[in-house]
Order: C-alpha cells, then structure tokens, then sequence
C-alpha cells in the first residue's frame, strides 16, 4: 500500500498536465457528389505548451502584436504536429499525409472571450474520381493528441463520428455517391446516397451506435488513466466510508453534478475559464480527503459539498466536445456515451481499489493504515496543485 501511495505522488508530479487534455484535434471532410472534396484539420495552440491548460487562448489582440516570424513559427509547429499525426487514402490507394496549406483562422470565443481565439487551420482540396470508393484516415503512432474524426457530404454533417486514439484507423466513409455531375441543390429531404428508406434507418443507427462508443471510450480515458485529479476525488469519496450507501450516495450525486454542467457546457449555455475552474477542482480534492481525516463516518452534509465539486469538474471534461461543430444528433449522442465512459472509468477506479482494499476487514486497522495516510497524501497533492494553479 505504502508503494502505491508513493507511485501517486510519483504520478501526480509527473503527468499533471494530462489531467484534463485540451481538445483533440478535429479532421473534418467535406465531399459533394460533384467530386469536390476538401479536409480541414484545426489546431489549438496551446497544444504546443508543455501544460496547455496552463496557457491561455491566442485571442486575436495577441496574434495582432505576434511578429511575421513569430506566426511563421506557429504554423511551422502546426504542420509538424499534423505531419506526426495524420495519414488519409482514399479508395485502395496507399496512405499519404495531404498538402494541406497552413493559414489562421478565428473561432468565436464565446461570453467569457471578448476577442476571437485564433486557431492554426489546415486545408487540403482535390476533386475526386467517380472511382473513389471510399474514404479514411489514421492517427499514426506518434501522434500528440487524438483526431476526431467527423464528415460532411452534401452540406449535411454525418452523424457517423470517430475519436482515433494514436495508432488507430477511422471507418470507411461511403464514397459512392460520388458521380462527377455539377451538384444540384433542391429543397428535398430525399436521401442523397440511393439507400431505401429502411436501409437509410438502420444506416443511421449503426452510426448512432459507433459515435456512442467511440466517445464513451474517450469518456473513460479521460479518467482512467488520464484524469488524476478525477481518480483522486473519486478515491476521496470511497475512503470516506466503505459501506455501500455512503459510496452510492455520494457517486450518485456526484455524477449527477457533473453531468449537468458537462451537457450545458457542451451545448454552450456555460461556460467558465480554465483559469478559474482548474484552482477549484485541485482545492476540491484537498477538501474531501482533509474531511475523511478530521470528520470520520458519512454525514448527509457531506453530498453538499459533493455536489458541488462535481459541478466543477463537469466543467473540467466540457472541453473534450465542446470545440467540435458536430451535427445535432452527434453531439447529443457523444454527449450521451462519453458521460457513460466517465461513469464506468469512475466505477472502475472503485473496483480497483476496493478490490486491494476488501481484505483489510479491521475497520480500525483500515483507517489507520489506509484511510488516513491515503488522505493525507491525496490532500497534499490537492494543495499542491491548488497553489501551482494559481500562483506558478
């Protein structure tokens, strides 16, 4: 026990940056039935900081006052991360990384970003042959961060999207469509690709389905291993008591909490700064591992404290949808599936350690031993990072 408490210390020093990753980044494809097709990669600069939650947006006043090589710079870094991370094919050709050309773009920063954030954009365009059959990405090996990958035909956003952990390949977009006509815009619902209408539904499941579970695997990643400082709260609930209604409670209000501000921070009706709730979620964990040392045994008061921490660290995940213009559907349904993958890697971080914990039957002897050393060190790095978050 006394190893694995020092490997959290460890951990905790070491990959504090990964608690709660910045957006990855978005491959976007959009193809008309005319052939034209064009990819579009952004990149959030901040990804270039070795603690990108610990830098702030590059809001249009600051891009102003960057020097020509300065924004060279930039761009030289955003083709370098992209060139690590990205390979297409289209049909059965080989994999090639595409031209893409290299400029700023600007996002709206929304009701706590006065200016416009500026982002790195890559565009790639081509006209394809009524012979590509279909279309597909990778996310090599050494790439810094996970694509998403989400398309376009038509005009109309595919509900069909994938989150490409490194090393890993997206589905096959249907490219048979594809007829080499000018494209006629009209005003029907029809479906453009030729499928009946009972082939069009359960197309739209499958899809439905796969963009469930791609998110749902992000969700649980994003705490188990890469959430921390979640791992830590969550393990800060669980010694306060082992008994099965205390846990459920506070789990339950707990989840509660935090998918509340995850959904309205992903639809963008809240929002809050970095700056702000990154202090907030690093003084939560301190909070509750100092009350399982000064306040043994479950007090209902305890779920207010809960739920309100968990509000925050809902804000904490937003970010890993929010930066996505998904279409409706999608963002509902990955919405859906990465709040599941955060609920199972909760629940999995509670096997893991009821289960090194469940032979310590001595509650005396657990307390001493595991309780309140465990909370101790827990609280440590809570207030470390509380301090480094907002001093350093």
């Amino acid at each position: 026990m006394k190893k694995l408490l020092f490997f959290l210390l460890f951990w905790g020093q070491t990959t504090d940056s990964f608690a709660h990753p910045i957006p990855d980044i978005p491959v976007v494809g959009s193809f008309n039935s005319d052939g034209n097709a064009t990819i579009i990669v952004e990149i959030d600069t901040r990804s270039f900081a070795d603690d990108p939650e610990d830098v702030p947006f590059l809001v249009k006043s600051s891009f102003e006052n960057l020097s020509q090589n300065e924004r060279a710079d930039l761009l030289l870094k955003g083709k370098n991360m992209i060139m690590d991370a990205l390979k297409i094919k289209f049909g059965e050709q080989k994999w090639f990384l595409p031209k893409f050309t290299f400029d700023f773009t600007e996002k709206d920063g929304g009701e706590l970003n006065e200016e416009n954030i500026m982002l790195i954009q890559g565009r790639y365009q081509r006209i394809l042959e009524s012979n590509a059959s279909f279309y597909q990405i990778r996310s090599s090996e050494d790439a810094a961060y996970d694509l998403v990958f989400s398309n376009i035909i038509n005009g109309k956003p595919q509900r069909r999207v994938n989150v490409l952990f490194p090393n890993e390949e997206s589905f096959k977009l249907d490219l048979s469509f594809i007829d080499g006509k000018p494209l006629v815009q009209t005003n029907s619902d029809s479906n453009q690709t030729g499928l009946s209408d009972q082939d069009s539904l359960e197309q739209r499941q499958a899809d439905a389905r796969s963009t469930f579970f791609s998110f749902g695997r992000q969700g649980f990643v994003h705490v188990l291993p890469l959430g921390l400082d979640h791992i830590l709260f969550v393990l800060g609930l669980f010694f306060l008591s082992r008994k099965w209604k205390p846990i459920l409670y506070q789990v339950s209000v707990f989840t509660i909490a935090h998918t509340i501000t995850l959904g309205l921070a992903t639809l963008e009706l809240v929002s809050a700064p970095s700056n702000v709730v990154e202090p907030i979620i690093a003084a939560s964990i301190a909070v509750v591992a100092i009350e399982n040392i000064l306040f043994p045994g479950y007090r209902h008061a305890r779920l207010f404290v809960v739920f309100f921490f968990g509000l925050i660290h809902g804000l904490g995940f937003a970010g890993a949808l929010s930066a996505f213009n998904l279409d409706p559907a999608s963002l509902v349904i990955g919405l859906l599936g990465f709040n599941l993958g955060v609920e199972c890697g909760q629940l999995a971080v509670i096997a893991l350690v009821f289960g090194a914990t469940f032979w310590l039957k001595d509650e005396k002897a657990y307390r001493k031993y595991v309780v309140v050393p465990g909370s101790a060190i827990i609280a440590l790095m809570g207030i470390y990072w509380t301090i480094e978050r907002v001093f350093l």
